[in-house]
């Protein structure tokens, strides 16, 4: 151990550790871990708790009042500062580290860092059981935090002091990758988080961690090149890894000189502006009919930083060129090597740097340009239509509500949402006017994501108007950060559209045969269904007494001033509107997997087999 020591108990350690911690890319160092989010119990109070309050003056605290929305709003200050800066989130054993698991799972599987730090079952085992402690009948070194193993990148139980020093590196490492980064787990036993040592000073001296931009290997290069040189209808899919590696410029740059055109990927939305020559929006299952009729024509398809999920794929459906190829620029191998394709195993921006320097000069037909700029300017009719509404003092309906914040926001703001039918609507037909406005979390699909996201972001990017967009059932499910939101004075609104009920999952349940069962918030019958009138629930007025100013709009031209003004304010505001239930979204333009019964009596699960049958004998293997 080195001569100079600092005696302090592990938990101290760990947040001095913390504060000394900083990315750097491009020049650019940042705080890796900017703040810590807590709700505090037995597990973490005296340890964790403790030490919060001894380094209060170097890291920040921010108090949740649920588990999984701390995460949510970890993750959402991560992806604005494009994974370059996280937050840890501290909770006690039992629940409130259970708790947790959804939110990992989401920041893992959207390759978001955020660190979680749940208190544990006494190392010692002195007191046992202790309060929540899982009692296993034969592995006696389990809790309730191995339930975050699967879901976290790294994982490690802390049950000596000095265990802490090569975990605690471990973390930051991870944290710090953006080809191995997203939830982070250090459990902590609340006898170890108390308990004194004598650590060595190099441990609590400033460190950086560099966020790498890997240039392509040669021989990668060369066989991508060659395969955009032969491709006569190449197509870019651009996914989240685009705004990660802040590679929008050289995207930017490669469609220009290049004229391959780009479609969208829900996290790779907003690569170019909706208004760029280039730009088809969204592909796949939500995606926009001129990006998905070039998909199933494209011969190259250029994957740039995505995982080629199944709403991208049209599961597995969409690619109907025989001859089609695929060339993955990703910094994972895992991704890159999906679909049988060509890699780049590289950062985002200096592989489209690099390729646009070895393919001097080369560029697609003139027919080919021309063809998806026609097909683009009648999609901008499409979204014209959808977002125009012919009365100003009718009911709007939900894409004229997007209409509406779409001539109300500038090019800064954020609008941010995560699950039930507005993601379909948003990806087809939002105008995105710069990267970091479009923030759909698709990757888990998390209804309660948004308020708390909203929150993170307004952290992240102070001054930036943000805009949580969600629906009666996602507001139902986790409203609780408002109250968040008032007592840290972030000024995040809320559009409430309500619906009465699950208005997504009813239209999906309708078309697989489901008859809308069990989605609809309404009364039961008598019969027990749930088919009386919708529920007398005021979920304005829950707003207003959780501290938001609430502004009810009822037309269209209610709903342009409400936004306005919200928009305006310096306070947390929610714009609540009842929307026209009648669809006004364009319908899908390819197809989404989900299995329908294959045997049944009801009229409609046997035709929506029918149906089923007829779009799954169109799925490929790219192999």
């Amino acid at each position: 151990m080195s001569a100079r020591t600092r005696r302090l108990t592990t938990a101290q350690a760990l947040v001095r550790f913390l504060c000394a911690q900083y990315t750097e890319r491009d020049g650019v160092r940042r705080r890796l871990i900017a703040g810590t989010w807590g709700i505090f119990g037995h597990g973490n109070v005296a340890g964790v708790g403790q030490a919060l309050v001894e380094y209060a003056d170097v890291m920040p605290f921010h108090q949740g009042r649920n588990e999984q929305s701390m995460v949510h709003a970890a993750v959402g200050y991560a992806r604005q500062l494009n994974r370059l800066s996280a937050q840890a989130v501290t909770t006690s054993i039992g629940p409130g580290a259970t708790n947790l698991v959804t939110g990992a799972a989401l920041a893992t599987i959207n390759r978001l860092p955020v660190l979680l730090l749940p208190g544990d079952y006494f190392a010692s085992h002195a007191p046992d059981p202790l309060l929540q402690q899982l009692e296993h009948p034969v592995e006696a070194d389990v809790s309730v935090n191995d339930t975050l193993r699967p879901v976290s990148r790294y994982f490690d139980r802390v049950t000596r002091p000095e265990a802490l020093i090569p975990s605690a590196l471990q973390a930051m490492r991870v944290l710090a990758d953006p080809a191995e980064t997203g939830a982070v787990t250090l459990a902590l036993p609340q006898d170890v988080q108390a308990e004194a040592y004598d650590w060595p000073e190099e441990f609590f001296a400033e460190r950086v961690w560099y966020v790498r931009r890997p240039a392509p290997d040669q021989a990668e290069l060369s066989a991508a090149v060659e395969a955009i040189r032969s491709a006569e209808r190449p197509l870019i899919v651009a996914g989240g890894g685009v705004h990660h590696s802040e590679a929008e410029e050289a995207l930017k740059a490669f469609a220009e000189a290049t004229g391959v055109p780009v479609a969208s990927t829900q996290a790779g939305k907003g690569s170019l502006r909706h208004d760029h020559p280039a730009d088809l929006g969204g592909i796949g299952h939500t995606g926009t009919a001129v990006s998905d009729a070039l998909a199933r024509t494209a011969d190259l398809v250029i994957g740039v930083g995505t995982r080629y999920t199944d709403f991208t794929t049209a599961s597995g459906t969409l690619f109907q060129n025989p001859d089609v190829r695929f060339l993955n620029l990703n910094i994972t191998a895992f991704d890159a090597h999906k679909l049988a394709a060509r890699t780049l195993v590289c950062d985002a921006r200096s592989g489209l740097e690099k390729l646009l320097e070895a393919l001097s000069g080369h560029r697609v037909s003139e027919a080919y340009e021309a063809e998806y700029r026609t097909g683009k300017e009648r999609w901008d009719e499409v979204v014209e239509t959808a977002y125009r509404a012919a009365d100003e003092n009718a009911v709007p309906t939900q894409t004229q509500v997007l209409g509406a914040l779409d001539a109300a926001v500038g090019d800064e703001d954020v609008v941010i949402n995560a699950a039930g039918s507005l993601p379909g609507d948003l990806h087809k037909l939002w105008r995105s006017r710069s990267p970091r406005q479009y923030h759909l979390e698709y990757g888990y699909s998390c209804m309660g994501y948004e308020i708390p996201a909203g929150i993170g972001v307004q952290q992240a990017a102070p001054g930036t108007p943000v805009w949580a967009l969600v629906g009666d059932g996602t507001y139902l499910m986790m409203p609780t950060e408002i109250v968040t939101a008032v007592q840290e004075r972030l000024p995040v609104n809320i559009v409430l559209l309500q619906n009465h009920g699950y208005a997504s999952i009813g239209g999906l349940s309708e078309e697989t045969g489901g008859e809308r069962f069990g989605t609809a918030y309404r009364f039961r019958a008598a019969d027990g269904a749930f088919t009386g009138a919708p529920l007398p629930v005021d979920l304005a007025a829950n707003a207003a007494s959780l501290g938001m100013d609430v502004l009810r709009a009822k037309t269209v031209r209610e709903l342009r001033e409400a936004l306005a003004a919200a928009r305006a304010s310096d306070r947390p505001t929610c714009v609540y509107v009842e929307t026209d239930p009648a669809p006004t979204a364009p319908p899908a333009e390819a197809w989404w997997d989900v299995p329908v019964a294959e045997t049944a009596s009801r009229e409609a699960a046997v035709e929506a087999r029918e149906r089923y049958d007829r779009q799954v004998a169109g799925r490929r293997r790219h192999l």
